[in-house]
């Protein structure tokens, strides 16, 4: 009788010791899970091999070379290499792929931001450049982050040659140019420090609702999810349920748990706890369709170099072996 429960008990587990993570995402009715990447690191064909295993991820988001000093570095002179790439390598492996942006007050040519332009000649910048770059990959495009990262953390808007120029028209000429590229392509908004219940992620509940009422195409809210360990906000479930209650759907787009280093063994099970506390809170809003990581490695993670002491933020370490974040993902879906 022990014998046979033993038996049952390692059945019942080895699903789950050999889960990976698309796999048990999709398992549990998600769209995907993927990760970022980005082009210099597709030299490196060890992690290229595991960014390829779709079981591992079902979805790609280039990191940078979708972005608009990427794309459109000079007026009218549009460059699609870099992205390509990426798009080549998702659809080779049978991925899709997030595109990553169009509108954002980072990563912009000077031409841009020091073109002194008219209110009527911005708008058609904007609706050229997004109506372009989402038309060249039209039908081949998941969701596209149109706008990214339109408010401050008061829930005051960010002040960039955008806002400043258009105020708050910017968004809809953007939203209009990407429809009307591909209407297949799901159209979000995203930004980070809206996981959690406040001033910022109401701002972005009542900038969606307005864009509906003003019947403006807008599918979704993206949460980047670039959380601290030990800081996952409690009220993440509850946001994402209000955000989708306006008819749209959400993605955690650029997850990672950043620590203060050295990462300890009670720091790296607390980032597993918290890792499993987003896939658990994704796992139960049926509007959450899947989660992205902000890239699956320490290797390529961009926290060492903007928060100084502080990184061990992805599910896999800089030797691309996995952390007990990676068994943390699988437990929360």
């Amino acid at each position: 009788m022990l014998g046979s429960l033993r038996f049952a008990c390692m059945l019942t587990l080895a699903p789950l010791a050999l889960a990976q993570l698309n796999s048990i995402a999709q398992a549990a009715g998600k769209l995907y899970l993927g990760s970022a990447t980005d082009n210099p690191e597709l030299n490196d064909t060890a992690y290229v091999a595991i960014l390829s295993n779709n079981s591992e991820f079902g979805q790609i988001t280039p990191g940078n070379s979708m972005k608009w000093d990427a794309t459109e570095p000079s007026q009218g002179t549009f460059s699609f290499t870099g992205g390509q790439v990426i798009v080549d390598l998702a659809q080779g492996n049978g991925q899709i792929i997030r595109g990553h942006n169009c509108v954002w007050y980072n990563q912009l040519p000077s031409w841009v931001t020091s073109g002194n332009f008219s209110a009527t000649e911005l708008t058609s910048i904007v609706a050229t450049h997004c109506g372009t770059i989402v038309g060249h990959w039209a039908g081949e495009i998941y969701a596209w982050d149109v706008i990214n990262e339109p408010f401050n953390d008061d829930g005051t808007w960010r002040s960039d040659v955008f806002y400043d120029t258009l105020n708050t028209t910017f968004v809809p000429t953007a939203l209009n140019a990407a429809r009307e590229a591909d209407p297949a392509a799901k159209l979000y908004i995203n930004d980070y420090n809206i996981e959690g219940e406040g001033a910022k992620a109401t701002a972005m509940i009542n900038l969606v609702q307005q864009l509906k009422d003003d019947d403006v195409p807008i599918d979704a809210i993206g949460l980047q999810g670039h959380f601290i360990v030990g800081e996952v906000p409690t009220t993440l479930q509850a946001n994402m349920e209000a955000m989708t209650a306006l008819g749209v759907e959400v993605a955690i787009t650029e997850l990672d748990i950043r620590m203060t280093l050295p990462s300890t063994d009670a720091l790296l099970a607390q980032q597993a706890t918290d890792y499993a506390s987003v896939a658990a809170a994704c796992n139960a809003v049926s509007g959450c369709v899947g989660i992205t990581v902000w890239d699956y490695t320490d290797k390529y993670s961009w926290v060492p170099s903007t928060f100084p002491g502080q990184g061990a933020a992805c599910p896999w370490d800089e030797n691309l072996e996995k952390k007990p974040a990676y068994d943390g993902i699988i437990s929360g879906f």
